[in-house]
């Protein structure tokens, strides 16, 4: 097993020991969880397979490694092709880079007006 498959499976592993460590400390809300997630996830008008596409570029966006491993397999068992997956992270990095533009282009740039104006103005 290579270093990359022995990281991924220990990750899977890690989250499955620990989402039944909470299943066994708190059973109700981990029940109400799952049953949200569960239906969160089924194929209505956006199907299945686009929502695993959809979790694993929010997982991507958010840096939530475990999240990442978990909804690439999805994508996978989904029948997502590798095009799929990268196409989707792709959109992934454009709302990264687009989110920090926007943010640069606005907010920042509005705060260096209102502080380059206080500082003329002392």
């Amino acid at each position: 097993m290579s270093q990359e498959e022995s990281f991924v499976h220990e990750m899977m592993r890690e989250y499955k020991e620990g989402v039944g460590h909470f299943e066994e400390q708190m059973p109700k809300f981990m029940k109400a969880y799952h049953t949200f997630t569960e239906h969160s996830f089924e194929a209505g008008e956006v199907s299945a397979k686009q929502k695993q596409l959809i979790a694993l570029a929010l997982s991507v966006f958010a840096q939530d490694e475990y999240c990442m491993v978990y909804h690439t397999k999805g994508a996978l068992d989904h029948d997502c092709t590798e095009s799929e997956i990268y196409e989707s992270l792709a959109v992934a990095g454009a709302f990264g880079g687009g989110m920090a533009v926007s943010q640069a282009a606005a907010v920042v740039k509005e705060a260096v007006n209102v502080f380059s104006s206080d500082q003329s103005s002392s």
